[in-house]
């Protein structure tokens, strides 16, 4: 079932493949994939890293995201990581492939731009995060597609097949360049993950950007802009006229930019002229000079 065609090549330049399919023993069972994190579902946070895939490959039983993907299923369901692996692979065609778990969230484009430079820039058949412990995480990486293909065919000439494999039997196999990042790596296995996530993202420093994120993701706006922009409108708004003023300018000032054609610049122009208008307000309401004429009667 196929609902994203992918983009050209000069595009972009690699394929993503997410592994959503496992048990989640740890968690009694749940639905790891569906399971929220600052109001999104850890699916959609990972899907949010890469998504300027030319391809994006979701191996996992076909359920709502907030992109369309790619679905495929590895024969028989539940085979394990490298069975699911194998399957996802069959629907890419790109050199590079980002290899990710469905359960990571704090995982941003950042780290995937960082991981596919170093694979890019060295000889290694992939390149993979660390935990905070130093352990592998061979599901956040970005791999050399032929690499990946040539083990994977290896691995079921020698065993005839896929099924139950450990990731290991790959990951040994390859030569791997490792880089350390203790938040990016962190994966949610337990109940206690998921509550150390949502406490994470709450902190003050987290939560601004963790709610824009979420509130673009849920009105399916694909638009970066400068939130410093936006906080001075609002800034203004509530200091020169009255503080109820500041989400209402906010929000005028979006729709202006939305019948300007959108963008990152209408954004800023809408700001720009509201907050010079609320500048002007307040320079009416200073305290006038001795001299000045008092205003007309309106009466």
């Amino acid at each position: 079932m196929t609902a994203y065609e992918p983009r050209d090549a000069a595009d972009a330049g690699y394929d993503a493949v997410v592994l959503a399919g496992g048990a989640a023993r740890r968690l009694g069972g749940a639905d790891k994939p569906g399971l929220r994190v600052g109001g999104r579902a850890l699916l959609d946070r990972v899907l949010a890293a890469c998504d300027d895939a030319r391809a994006t490959v979701v191996v996992a039983d076909p359920r709502p995201t907030a992109r369309p993907v790619t679905w495929a299923r590895e024969d028989p369901p539940g085979g394990g990581p490298l069975a699911a692996l194998d399957a996802g692979l069959r629907h890419t065609t790109a050199e590079h492939v980002v290899v990710l778990s469905a359960d990571l969230p704090f995982l941003e484009a950042g780290t995937v731009r960082r991981l596919l430079g170093a694979l890019r820039a060295g000889g290694a058949d992939g390149v993979l995060l660390t935990d905070a412990d130093g352990r592998d995480q061979p599901l956040v990486a970005a791999y050399r597609a032929a690499a990946l293909r040539r083990e994977l065919a290896a691995l079921t000439d020698a065993h005839g097949g896929l099924t139950g494999l450990p990731l290991r039997r790959l990951t040994g196999a390859l030569d791997l360049t490792r880089v350390p990042d203790p938040v990016a790596s962190f994966d949610c296995d337990t109940w206690d993950d998921i509550t150390t996530a949502r406490a994470r993202i709450r902190e003050h420093g987290h939560v601004l950007d963790e709610w824009i994120s979420a509130v673009k993701d849920e009105l399916g706006i694909d638009l970066d802009v400068d939130t410093k922009v936006l906080l001075d409108l609002a800034r203004d708004a509530a200091h020169s006229v009255a503080r109820p003023a500041a989400p209402l300018t906010t929000f005028l000032a979006g729709y202006a930019a939305a019948q300007a054609g959108g963008g990152p610049e209408a954004v800023a122009e809408a700001s720009r002229k509201a907050a010079a208008l609320a500048l002007r307000w307040a320079e009416e309401n200073a305290p006038a000079a001795p001299d000045a004429k008092p205003a007309p009667d309106a009466g």
